[in-house]
């Protein structure tokens, strides 16, 4: 048996025991996640607010029609798979085997572990994205068979030139895990700010050399667009992958910094490599069930015209805050996590997935409920100009409503998710994610059913059927994370239970009252300016934030959440240096 092999499981007695007292205070694990989190919030949210940026391009220059329903489903495709082969899946699997190795076997084999994963990743990649542009059209016709053959001629088109994107997304997510396990966290995270700024830029420079900027002036976004406009659209395509390619390219000079030198190897039979097949197989669904989700809500919504754009529009609101929160203590916690695991520290491993539980919690509770409340003169400032109408903005504010009720859940699945993989156990939030996938096809089924009776109007005659969808996404981060806590509880043997619902009430009770005051606050604004000027939308959408977060903090530290405390202590220890 090897090294790696003589690792205790979470259900053997050296990991359930006690570990003996630490040199370092239990705090110091807990506040190093929390400090790295700070780190990757700060880079994702420049990445987030780019991304967003992006976001008002497509809407400014194409709307939610014919030419950004085609590219949502072209682009879909192959960031799904991406999901599934590389930034979920790989990027949790490496990370554990590549700690693994550093703290059993030394950099060199750690390194040439690594060597191997960008390796076969290249080739295993390679022959895919040869295979989905030769089937791309028949991945179009499965994932979105409600649209028009001239819109899945064009989605076709578009997704045989962003298939590659997975190839150069992939390989950027390895060198994102060996960043991560360096301790260096800034750089990876801001690459997607790099992506956004390259696929906007060079995009639209494509677009307007592609068509000549005859676009621009087109009528209806609903109608069967002209050559110029899809010359456009095909621009902004080539944009995307060339900005993936960028998002790798900016993370190779840290790689060689950190002392990683590629060596050109393949070895099918060596015992990391396949410890990271083994551990990413059932990954692939463990982490990527919201995706697969995706391409489920996108199926059920594609005969519904524009229901692309809203629903897509809206994910990207819900994800800002995921990204910035959520994620970004995802991130900062798996490699603690994988070295407490590796290590058999169970008491440290427990409290840090308790303290980063409450640290998702305090960020996204509030976040959600401000979105909920104020999604329309949110996104009535990012969006509503050029082809992105008002029709657009009331579909995408309630589909926005939608999507919110699960972000805390989906935020908390970046923790408990990949702690599992820590524990060398990939098979539990594999079949949990199998399970929610049946509850989403058929809660966006029925769901959709039943709000499609709602909100009809000639502009809108599937009424609010695309929130249906959105819905059975919330529902299904919302089981699969209660599922997920339920048998870690298991796995560890507690998992400080009380001391996190203690701090989800007082949180949820501060963002309560976040909800009233931005709800009175904003229609009071909308009440006296109506819908004018962009001033007057920007006052509509940030005097109420700033009202509502002011009464956060406020309700928040007469409540006593620890965690706003600790966040208060980083910030004023930064600031005094």
């Amino acid at each position: 048996m090897n090294e790696i092999d003589q690792v205790p499981s979470a259900e053997s007695p050296e990991l359930l025991a006690e570990p003996p007292v630490p040199e370092k205070p239990t705090t110091t694990k807990q506040t190093s996640v929390a400090r790295s989190a700070g780190i990757v919030s700060i880079a994702v949210m420049f990445s987030r607010v780019l991304g967003l940026v992006r976001e008002m391009v497509f809407a400014r220059y194409f709307g939610a029609g014919f030419l950004y329903d085609a590219y949502v489903v072209a682009f879909r495709i192959p960031n799904v798979l991406r999901d599934l082969f590389a930034e979920g899946a790989l990027s949790v699997a490496f990370v554990k085997v590549f700690t693994d190795y550093q703290v059993n076997k030394g950099e060199d084999a750690a390194w040439r572990l690594a060597s191997l994963v960008f390796n076969l990743l290249a080739v295993v990649l390679s022959v895919i994205v040869i295979v989905g542009i030769i089937f791309a059209r028949q991945f179009v016709d499965l994932i979105a068979d409600g649209f028009s053959p001239e819109k899945a001629a064009l989605a076709t088109t578009l997704t045989q030139i962003m298939f590659p994107f997975i190839l150069l997304i992939a390989l950027s997510a390895v060198a994102m895990g060996v960043l991560n396990t360096r301790g260096i966290f800034g750089i990876p995270a801001s690459a997607s700010a790099v992506f956004n700024v390259v696929s906007v830029l060079v995009g639209l420079g494509f677009a307007f050399w592609l068509s000549g900027g005859g676009w621009l002036n087109a009528g209806d976004k609903n109608a069967l667009p002209e050559s110029p406009a899809q010359w456009a659209i095909i621009g902004m395509s080539i944009g995307t992958l060339i900005g993936g390619g960028a998002q790798f390219l900016m993370q190779v000079p840290w790689l060689y910094k950190v002392g990683f030198r590629f060596s050109p190897i393949i070895s099918l039979s060596d015992e990391g490599l396949r410890k990271v097949v083994a551990l990413m197989t059932p990954a692939i669904l463990g982490t990527s069930a919201v995706q697969i989700n995706v391409l489920i809500n996108t199926y059920f919504v594609s005969g519904i015209e524009g229901a692309q754009g809203w629903l897509n529009f809206a994910f990207r609101l819900m994800q800002f805050p995921i990204g910035l929160f959520g994620v970004a203590v995802g991130t900062a916690a798996i490699p603690v996590l994988s070295r407490l695991a590796s290590e058999g520290k169970t008491k440290e491993f427990r409290d840090t997935i308790s303290s980063s539980l409450n640290l998702v919690f305090l960020m996204t509770l509030p976040s959600a409920c401000g979105l909920i409340v104020l999604g329309e003169p949110i996104i009535r400032l990012i969006y509503e100009r050029g082809k992105f109408d008002a029709t657009a903005t009331s579909m995408t504010s309630i589909a926005l409503v939608g999507y919110s009720v699960g972000l805390t859940g989906y935020a908390a699945i970046k923790i408990l998710s990949p702690a599992f993989y820590a524990l060398n156990d990939a098979k539990t939030p594999m079949i949990i994610a199998i399970a929610s996938i049946g509850v989403n096809f058929a809660g966006s089924y029925f769901l959709r059913e039943w709000l499609s009776h709602y909100g009809v109007t000639p502009e809108t005659p599937h009424g609010y059927g695309h929130v249906g969808v959105a819905l059975a996404t919330s529902l299904v981060a919302l089981v699969n994370f209660f599922a997920l806590a339920f048998l870690m509880r298991r796995r560890v043997s507690r998992l400080n239970g009380r001391d996190i619902f203690t701090s989800f009430a007082k949180i949820a009770m501060a963002s309560a009252i976040l909800s009233v005051v931005c709800y009175f606050s904003y229609h009071f604004l909308f009440s006296r300016f109506g819908i004018g000027t962009f001033s007057i939308k920007l006052m509509e959408a940030f005097v109420p934030i700033g009202l509502g977060g002011t009464a956060f903090v406020i309700a928040a530290k007469l409540l006593r959440v620890t965690e706003l405390e600790q966040a208060f202590g980083m910030i004023r220890r930064k600031l005094a240096r």
